[in-house]
């Protein structure tokens, strides 16, 4: 099994569960909502999830949407994914949208609204040059490739 990273938490909200990996493999734990609400269409909500925790330096934590909410109910997260740095220690809170345009959506405190993925990311240093190498891409962006192979 390969090596785990500690990751210090502290429970804010000791009634909640603690995040944990469903299945072995799975790349996120998922995040349970701190308390009840309810989202109107197209209406948006910051939800405290009940806990914080001390990411190591080097590693940064992604708040990402859970697929299931996004399929059944149209609940997505405004600003996916959602980044924490490893110095910051406050509560994680996710800033749900309800996209669905007919139908409000209602969650229970304990219900899981979000997964938290931690990654190992690199601090770059970055250096000013009056030219950048060519490539075949070139500046081509948005839609450049095309949606056809």
């Amino acid at each position: 099994m390969p090596e785990q990273l500690l990751v210090p938490i502290k429970q804010l909200d000791e009634t909640l569960e603690v995040p944990r990996y469903a299945y072995e493999g799975d790349a996120g734990v998922d995040l349970r909502a701190a308390e009840d609400f309810s989202l109107k269409p197209f209406e948006r909500k910051l939800v405290p999830t009940g806990i914080a925790i001390a990411l190591p330096r080097g590693y940064a934590g992604f708040v990402m949407p859970r697929s299931g909410l996004a399929v059944k109910h149209g609940i997505s997260i405004v600003n996916t994914p959602g980044l924490i740095d490893s110095d910051y220690r406050g509560e994680l809170k996710v800033t749900l949208i309800n996209l669905d345009p007919n139908e409000s959506f209602q969650a229970q405190k304990g219900d899981r609204i979000a997964q938290l993925v931690i990654m190992k990311v690199e601090n770059a240093n970055f250096g000013c040059r009056a030219s950048l190498d060519e490539t075949e891409r070139g500046d081509s962006g948005f839609g450049s490739s095309g949606i056809q192979s």
